[in-house]
């Protein structure tokens, strides 16, 4: 006789619960202490005031630049490493995947050996007029920079998902590769890109480290609302806290948003038994 398993515990060991907890409890935790320092009856006016206006309108507008050029440079990216073979492309996805791991401050003294006056390509800039770094194009630049790898990731990871058997079908009808990709490549990975697009967004809207490395922090030119939160920290704890609570909702709002992408892509590869293109 088969013994019953109880419900709400299915395959999962009951020992696991504990470390779950305890792993939730690091996430969670904090977040429940920054609520609770959090003066409410002062909220509007911290979050309203001059210098948190300017900081939050600089980061919306930068982050959506910074989102827009991901999925411009970051969808033909996508495509590369996902669909075609060519000599480098595992050092190429490995790059592209660098700042994922990188120390945003790294990241930010890249940027500025890059396009900073005295930089690579900074310096050519420079002698044409054309300045890049400590300006609002810096922190769109350094946002895009942390922000790319999480567009291809999750577009990649669409695209292998759906494989090319439909690309395969639409190519022997005599579509042609551009038709292919705007009429069945890129519909198919759509929650992919959403998501993407949603997470580079986010991932934007919160970076400090390369931003405040390549661009500085000038007030309505350069200074986010994670440096404006920064800075708050030692002047006016209660304007952080109140700051950083509006970073979290902005955070919880985004998660919401590109769940339902990821449970669309989740199904996709039930339904395909887990098939794709390698």
């Amino acid at each position: 006789m088969t013994r019953r398993r109880p419900r709400g515990f299915g395959t999962v060991p009951r020992w696991v619960w504990l470390p779950a907890a305890l792993g939730a409890g690091v996430v969670v935790l904090p977040v429940l202490a920054m609520l609770a320092r959090v003066d409410w009856a002062g909220f509007p006016r911290l979050v309203t005031s001059p210098s948190a206006l300017h900081a939050l309108g600089l980061s919306l507008r930068t982050a959506s630049a910074s989102t827009a050029l991901c999925v411009l440079l970051g969808v033909p990216l996508a495509l590369l490493l996902a669909r075609t073979a060519f000599p480098g492309r595992r050092a190429l996805r490995a790059l592209v995947l660098l700042p994922l791991v990188l120390p945003p401050v790294v990241g930010g003294l890249a940027l500025l050996h890059t396009f900073g006056r005295n930089g690579l390509v900074g310096r050519h800039l420079e002698l044409a007029g054309v300045s890049i770094a400590f300006s609002t194009a810096a922190v769109v630049l350094a946002q895009t920079f942390v922000s790319l790898p999480f567009l291809v990731v999750s577009l990649e990871g669409a695209l292998r998902t759906a494989g090319e058997r439909y690309e395969r079908v639409a190519a022997t009808l005599g579509a042609g590769p551009g038709t292919v990709l705007r009429r069945v490549s890129l519909p198919l990975a759509l929650p992919g890109l959403a998501s993407g697009a949603v997470l580079a967004f986010a991932r934007s809207l919160g970076e400090f480290g390369a931003t405040l490395t390549f661009a500085g922090s000038l007030e309505g030119v350069t200074r986010t609302l994670p440096l404006e939160i920064y800075l708050q920290r030692e002047t006016d704890p209660d304007a952080a806290i109140a700051l950083s609570l509006v970073l979290v909702l902005v955070a919880v709002l985004v998660v919401g948003v590109s769940a339902p992408g990821r449970r669309r892509g989740a199904r996709a590869r039930s339904a395909d038994g887990g098939g794709g293109g390698a």
